[in-house]
């Protein structure tokens, strides 16, 4: 989920059907039906390196320990599970693509690179989940400033 910065809901749809050439290709899940959003996203080197390392379903890559594919709130609910077990009562799917979103702030990318991997079609959510990881970076670069210049102080 890091890696895609994609939904549960559509996470647990993702399948090798979606993958071509290093590339998920995709129609995201919410607004399917009334504004779909499709998405060309690159497949990052460590994630296509779990998907090869993994046992896959036939036509989802998530699959449950029967070898079915996993629903949303299945997902949603296996993955509270994990965080739980590992002491990690703060953490969600859904804050994994915040975290990613974040991430990718953190690290200089425009609200238009994110919305690009997060589908999102407005800045308005982007710049929720970003706006502590931004405020650092512009800080920084702020600062920075005072080296480029003189001060007369």
């Amino acid at each position: 989920m890091i890696y895609t910065t994609q939904r549960r809901s559509d996470i647990v749809l993702f399948g090798k059907q979606h993958i071509s050439n290093g590339w998920f290709n995709f129609t995201q899940f919410k607004n399917r039906r009334h504004k779909p959003v499709k998405l060309a996203i690159p497949i990052h080197p460590i994630l296509a390196d779990i998907i090869e390392k993994s046992p896959c379903g036939d036509l989802t890559l998530l699959v449950t320990e029967f070898n079915k594919p996993f629903t949303s709130n299945g997902f949603g609910n296996w993955f509270r599970k994990r965080c739980n077990e590992a002491g990690l009562l703060h953490c969600s799917a859904h804050g994994l693509r915040k975290a990613a979103a974040a991430r990718l702030a953190d690290r200089g990318a425009s609200e238009h690179q994110i919305m690009s991997m997060t589908g999102h079609t407005t800045s308005k959510e982007v710049t929720r989940h970003t706006k502590a990881a931004r405020q650092i970076l512009l800080a920084k670069a702020a600062v920075a400033i005072f080296d480029n210049d003189a001060i007369d102080d």
